[in-house]
């Protein structure tokens, strides 16, 4: 499936500006801080653990719409014919895009737990959930979807915050909005507690039974990163000089392959 169309379905929108949030005329700093924002809501760390698999699929193709319209050739080629070079190595299945943000902005656990923080409540929250009610129409499921840091129990205070939107004149009265059925209300919020038990006893069967549940998990798997990203910079002191691109792939995919016949 081409970019465009995994955008289209991951997220919604098949254009690739729209992903990252930002115009297409924006400067490469724009795009880096647009990367920047989406990457730290989509980050896998960030969501309950039978979450996991769906949130990597998408923090990858997040990671690729990046490589894209960071790369200026590349860019211009989707500018003008709106489509993507598939072939490019930066689109390949193999590459580690969570280490690949890391490296980009070095970013830590606590980075993202304070942003999440910060950002509810705030302006930039609040505008988000504006273009988010008006990119899709009213409907709430894609809203809850789409806003950062949000998850069932926010509902309330989003929704309040569309409707004082709405009475203001400043968004139009969708009827998938305004006249949403209590029977797909129930059902959004069922779905979520359902996740949200799921995640617990996911969490107990893992012995993380304390109220920290998920900040342990998450700095677990931040300490078991840590020492890969340990590893890849001793790689890189090692080749450099040589082709470590090249050298650094090949290594990597003899890894993937035994380890798929393991």
């Amino acid at each position: 499936m081409a970019l465009p169309q995994q955008c289209e379905a991951a997220f919604g929108t098949a254009d690739l500006y729209g992903v990252l949030g930002v115009r297409r005329g924006a400067s490469p700093q724009e795009i880096r801080r647009g990367y920047h924002r989406a990457s730290l809501r989509l980050h896998p760390d960030r969501v309950p653990p039978e979450k996991k698999e769906e949130a990597t699929r998408r923090f990858q193709i997040l990671g690729k719409v990046y490589a894209v319209l960071s790369d200026e050739k590349q860019r211009v080629v989707y500018d003008e014919t709106g489509m993507v070079d598939e072939d490019a190595e930066a689109l390949q299945d193999g590459r580690d895009w969570l280490q690949y943000w890391q490296l980009l902005f070095k970013v830590t656990v606590k980075d993202i737990e304070d942003f999440h923080k910060s950002y509810k409540n705030s302006a930039e929250e609040l505008a988000d959930v504006k273009a988010a009610y008006l990119n899709f129409k009213g409907d709430m499921d894609r809203i809850m979807e789409s806003v950062m840091c949000a998850d069932y129990t926010d509902e309330p205070r989003i929704r309040e915050m569309i409707e004082q939107a709405i009475d203001s004149g400043e968004l139009p009265s969708f009827k998938a909005f305004v006249k949403e059925s209590k029977q797909k209300m129930m059902s959004r919020r069922k779905r979520a507690e359902k996740e949200a038990k799921e995640a617990k006893k996911t969490l107990d069967d893992l012995g993380l039974g304390g109220e920290n549940d998920l900040q342990a998990l998450i700095k677990s798997r931040s300490r078991d990163r840590e020492k890969q990203m340990d590893n890849f910079f001793a790689q890189l002191e090692a080749k450099y000089g040589n082709s470590t691109k090249k050298g650094g792939k090949k290594s990597s995919a003899k890894k993937r392959k035994a380890e798929g016949t393991a």
